[in-house]
């Protein structure tokens, strides 16, 4: 049996997060010590490091709610597993997107200054005036489009910027 900060050690999930996966019922409710106590078996252990692998990538709590009740059955099949996962993957392949079109507009901006004072600086500006960006790169921002294939390399972008001048 396991204490709740040495359920925390072993498996590098902070105790309030130990708790509050207690609440979402997650993990089950441990035991108690004669002091009152938590008491956690080596399943909870186990348990609590499969949801901390899941979170480390990137399921939400209701996908790990889902797999943790799919591993609970091991004769269904596993196709809903791997639509938990597909749709994991789709959501990652969607903010790398995103976050590539953030690299090349951050790109864009920090090699468009040339000026020598703050009141010139371009990055200022640009971050002052949205209109100034040239792609959509606000925090909600979606789309499915793949930017592995379109976003050019900073050397290439500083080529293109020169090339405007």
């Amino acid at each position: 049996m396991y204490s709740i900060g040495e359920l925390s050690r072993r498996t590098s999930v902070k105790v309030p997060t130990i708790r509050y996966y207690e609440q979402m019922g997650l993990i089950d409710t441990p035991e108690r010590s004669e002091g009152n106590q938590r008491r956690y078996a080596r399943s909870d252990l186990e348990r609590l490091a499969f949801i901390r692998h899941a979170r480390d990538l990137g399921f939400t709590i209701d996908a790990i709610r889902q797999l943790i009740d799919l591993g609970d059955h091991a004769e269904r099949p596993c196709a809903d597993a791997d639509r938990i996962a597909t749709e994991q993957l789709v959501s990652v392949r969607t903010r790398i997107a995103q976050l590539r079109r953030l690299e090349a507009e951050l790109a864009r901006i920090a090699t468009c200054c040339t000026g020598e004072t703050i009141g010139e600086c371009y990055v200022i500006r640009a971050l002052s005036d949205h209109s100034l960006c040239e792609s959509e790169h606000s925090h909600a921002a979606s789309g499915g489009t793949n930017l592995a294939l379109e976003s050019p390399e900073p050397q290439a972008l500083k080529h293109q910027i020169h090339k405007r001048r």
